[in-house]
This record gives structure tokens, sequence and C-alpha cells, in this order.
């Protein structure tokens, strides 16, 4: 078994010597040699072993460095769930539902950067380039100087890339890339893992910019490792409704803006166009004040939303009674029925609860919850609550209402269209006068006695 040989260092200027010596060459000093002790102890095959590498330079926390610079493509609600803009050398990663309008998406971006000055390239590899051209022309794109390829071999393209140097490179998408060094399928874990980290490498290197796609699973994730999310800096999910016309950008994770942001789009016959005030379109088919509608306002990342809350309460004729949800968590649903039982007395039991977020949107905040309880009483009581009127807060497991963030921020777009009174919970920050009458409640049990005549 070879032994791991020896190595001495000079403590002074740091050269290296094969065997000890009382005077260091490099210096000149005397007595500064010293035995290297390695950075890792074990054989070198399993191990780092004892050779060294190069110094890192270390710097402190204070920077004059500006934010890095942003290129705007035209389309106002993307740049917002970008944080401003594309920023240079960034990777993204773009997933969503197989027709959701992904490749109709990136190929507008594309088109919008190209005519703004981008040198943009379109990689496709689950498209021919007539296809892509076809969509192009439907869209009325053709004019936009973009450079379009059909190709999956990830050495072809990066070296393509590296010769052609655009500003974007769009790349749709990573599932259908193969690296020739990977002996698995295309589509694999390996594969996906191995193309996602030369395609972030060529990005943070070069300074251009990546646009990857990403199939989703049935579970509504991006498919492969996870690691690929974290590599990125960005990963953005389109979501929609197959029967809705809108669909919504979101950002999970931004390494240059906010988290949780969310750009809203409709889908029409000239590709996706913007919606600028997304809470008057989602708003926009609500008719008269009935039983088990509610308006909640929320909030999706910086941008306040109001979006309308259905429920429907029924009597099962089954011996388990369901419970169907759409837009929010099951989860959350069941914990807001089992409070209404046991702290305010009104039981579901023998009851079938159905609750929708119309218009297609996904909530997450837990302020939510007073709206889909006002909506769920509504239902269960037979009783419209005023068309004017906005609900939000959090509901604890004690019964008591918790404030939500960004109150004035929701009352401010509540107003904007026209709202004139909230329902919210007790003992927030101050807000200033919105012109909305703010009826505050401190716990479940007196909402329920104060709207709706029962505890």
């Amino acid at each position: 078994m070879a032994k791991t040989p020896v190595t001495f260092s000079c403590t002074s200027c740091g050269a290296s010597f094969n065997k000890w010596s009382g005077r260091c060459d490099g210096c000149g000093e005397w007595n500064t040699i010293e035995q290297d002790k390695g950075i890792s102890a074990g054989p070198p095959s399993k191990t780092l072993g004892a050779k060294r590498g190069s110094a890192m330079v270390l710097t402190d926390l204070t920077t004059k460095e500006s934010p890095p610079p942003r290129s705007q493509s035209g389309i106002a609600e993307l740049d917002r769930v970008l944080g401003g803009g594309l920023v240079a050398a960034s990777a993204i990663l773009v997933g969503g539902d197989p027709g959701i309008g992904k490749s109709t998406l990136l190929l507008q971006a594309a088109a919008h950067f190209a005519r703004s000055g981008l040198k943009t390239i379109y990689v496709s590899g689950e498209e021919a380039s007539a296809q892509v051209r076809m969509r192009a022309q439907r869209l009325g794109l053709t004019d936009a100087p973009v450079k379009l390829a059909a190709e999956t071999n990830l050495r072809d393209i990066l070296t393509t890339l590296e010769a052609e140097r655009p500003d974007l490179a769009i790349i749709d998408s990573i599932q259908t890339m193969w690296a020739d060094n990977v002996e698995s399928a295309p589509g694999s874990v390996s594969q996906v893992r191995a193309s996602a980290h030369e395609l972030t490498n060529f990005a943070k290197r070069t300074g251009v910019s990546v646009i990857l796609v990403g199939h989703v699973t049935k579970d509504g994730q991006i498919a492969g490792p996870r690691v690929v999310e974290h590599m990125v800096d960005t990963v953005l999910y389109f979501e929609g409704e197959r029967g809705h016309q809108f669909r919504i950008l979101r950002a999970v994770k931004n390494r240059f803006g906010p988290a949780d942001e969310i750009g809203v789009f409709e889908m029409t016959g000239q590709g996706l166009a913007e919606v600028t005030n997304p809470s008057a379109h989602f708003l926009s088919e609500r008719g008269e004040p009935a039983a088990g509608s509610v308006v909640f306002a929320g909030i999706e990342g910086t941008r306040p939303v109001l979006c309308e809350l259905q429920a429907l309460v029924a009597p099962s004729p089954h011996s388990q009674a369901r419970r169907t949800v759409v837009g929010w968590d099951g989860g959350r649903l069941a914990m807001i029925l089992a409070v209404l039982e046991a702290r305010c007395g009104i039981p579901f039991a023998g009851l079938d609860v159905y609750l929708n977020v119309a218009g297609g949107m996904k909530i997450s905040e837990p302020a939510a919850d007073l709206a889909v309880a006002a909506a769920l009483l509504s239902a269960r009581e037979d009783v419209a609550l005023p068309a004017e009127t906005v609900v939000f807060g959090e509901i604890s497991l004690s019964g008591a209402l918790r404030p939500a963030t960004q109150t004035e921020n929701r009352l401010k777009e509540a107003q904007k269209l026209g709202f004139t009174s909230a329902i919210a919970p007790a003992g927030g920050k101050p807000v200033g006068k919105n012109g909305i009458t703010l009826n505050t409640m401190s716990d479940l049990t007196g909402f329920v006695g104060e709207i709706f005549g029962a505890g």
C-alpha cells in the first residue's frame, strides 16, 4: 500500500518543500519550515489528503457595489415577478402543467427581450424549429430578432452558446437535454442534475442569463431532483386552471427579488396578455350577494389582491361527509371546521363542505382563515354578507383572531374597487383612514355572534 507523501511548508511565506531544512529558500527565514499535517486525514483516494489548495480572498460585509443591472422585458408582469427585470448571469427555472402556456410565455418574453436589444437564443428540445416558427407567426412575433435552434445534445448547445455569446438563452426543456458523459436516458435524475449544473455554471462563468423550462409531476412540483431548484437563482411556477383564462406566474424562490410575488396573465387568441389589475378581473364575474360568497383581501408577495371565496354546505347522503377544496389547503379547512365546532358550538357533522377560490387563484396565506369561516357560516345559515364588505384575518386554535400583515394595503385595494367596509381582527397596527369602515373582532365567537346573530 502506497504511503502518503510527507510535505513541508514555510509558516512565513507558505513555500512548499519535500524535506525539512533549517532555512527557507523562499524568504530566507530560519526555523520556519514545519511538516504539513494536511487538510484531511485518510487515504488520498477517499479524502482530500495532505494536498493543499489556494487560499481564498476574504472580505468583510461592507461593500460599495451597486445592485446588479437589470434588463426590462417590456412585459410588466414578468418584470415584477423577476424582481424588477432580468439580471445578467442569472439562472431561472420555470415550471408548470403541460399546456399551461410556458412555451408561449417564454417565446413572447424572448421576442420582447430581443426587440429591446438583448441577443437572444431559443433552444427547443421538445418541438421542431418549424413548430416554434408557427407559434411565433400565430403570436405575431416573426419580426423579432430571436435566434432559434432545435437540439437536445448538451455539448452541442454549450459549444454554440460559447461561440455566439448571447445575452439570454432559453432552454425548453431541461428534461429533454442529455449529456454524453452521463450513462442514462434523457429525463433521468442523473441527466437532469448534470444538465442543470452545466447550464447554471455556464451562466455564472460567461454572464449569459439562462432560463430553463422544467416539467412538473402530478403533484404540481418540478420533476427531477430537488437540487436543481437549489442550483438556480429563481424558481417560477406557472399556475392556472384549464377552465379559466387567467394564468398566474408565481416566484417561489428569487435571489434578486421578493419571493411569492405574482404576475397575472390572461390567455387569449394572440397569446398571453398582461392583467394589470388582477383584483378587478377576479371579481368581474361576481354578481349579486349570495350565501357562501365572501371577498377576501389578500397579499401576494408585495401586491394586494382581492378574490372571491365560495362555499357550499349541504346535507350529506353518505355516511362520511365530503370535504372538497379548490385553491386552498384542505388541512387548514379541516382546522377551521374543528375550531367552529369546538369554540363556537357550530357542528358540520353530516354536512358536505365545498370550498372554491374563484378565478383559478391559489391562496396560501393564513389571513384567509376568517374569510373562509365567514363563507362557511354564510353557506350553512343561508345568509349573504353585504356585497361591499371584505374579510381577512387569521384564526388560532383557541378561537382568537390574530391580526394580518399589511392591513393598510389591503384596505387601499378594497377602497379602490368600491368596497366600503371591512371585517378584520382587532389588535393590529393602527391604519390611516381609507374611506372604509373597519369592523374589528377579537375572537371567533364574537364574530359569529355579531355577523350571524349566533354564538
